[in-house]
């Protein structure tokens, strides 16, 4: 399995653990279970073991199957095979893991009679039942995480180019003659490059080009003025970059001059 499936399944388990509708939905499940006395288990069980015990089937089955599918899932996803054929067999691989781990957990219960034709029969439906409510619940978190989560700002792939002492944020490039100047937060470094190709590794930092020589972070400009047909800029380190006058309406455009 790859390590962004196994990363996506670390953030999906987390966020699913951490979120408290999962928890009462999981919990009211377990307690109704219980209550009902489902499959067999209100003829064999008293009250209150039986509701220990569809809280803890609940849970388990609930985050053992969640896990499996979305490990699968995002495994099948990375290889390029369609979504739906990756949810249904996510969703079998978790009934899979489903059926062995209650099936373990109800012989211990209940003892060997469990595994008689008729309750294995039983069992392997409710699994059956359970696999296709995950495999629904993976899409649905996988939606919800899609909106809610925010996307991570990819860094800039420029700061790894210097040194170490060196990264901070980004702050401008400029070019200085066969090199550029790479100014940071942390200070400023010459690297062997061309602007162009500088730029282009830049991330997800908001910038643009202000002059033939030179890039600015949009957010580290704090203060801008006009000098004739061109323009200024001050930026956070206290430097003026200045922005030739074919950027200029670019620079407007950005918001950084009236």
């Amino acid at each position: 399995m790859s390590d962004s499936a196994l990363q996506i399944a670390k953030r999906e388990m987390q966020s699913l653990a951490t979120n408290r509708v999962v928890w009462v939905a999981l919990g009211a499940t377990g307690v109704i279970l219980g209550l009902a006395g489902p499959f067999g288990t209100g003829d064999v069980m008293r009250t209150l073991p039986r509701l220990v015990y569809w809280l803890l089937v609940a849970v388990s089955s609930f985050f053992v199957g969640s896990a499996v599918a979305t490990l699968i899932a995002e495994g099948l996803r990375s290889l390029s095979v369609n979504r739906w054929i990756a949810v249904s067999l996510a969703g079998i691989a978790a009934g899979v893991v489903n059926f062995v781990l209650l099936l373990v957990v109800n012989v211990q219960v209940f003892g060997p009679a469990f595994l008689s034709p008729d309750a294995l029969t039983g069992f392997a439906v409710n699994i059956a039942v359970i696999s296709v409510i995950i495999a629904g619940a993976y899409v649905m978190i996988e939606n919800q995480l899609g909106r809610d989560t925010p996307r991570v700002a990819e860094p800039p792939r420029l700061l790894a180019r210097l040194p170490v002492g060196k990264r901070g944020r980004l702050i401008s490039i400029s070019v200085a003659d066969h090199y550029v100047e790479v100014a940071t937060s942390a200070g400023s470094a010459l690297i062997l490059m061309r602007l162009t190709d500088a730029m282009a590794e830049t991330g997800d930092t908001p910038g643009l080009q202000v002059h033939r020589s030179h890039w600015v972070a949009t957010g580290e400009v704090t203060a801008a003025r006009r000098d004739g047909a061109r323009a200024i800029l001050t930026l956070s380190d206290g430097r003026d970059i200045p922005v030739s006058r074919t950027y200029v309406p670019a620079v407007k455009e950005a918001g950084l001059l009236p």
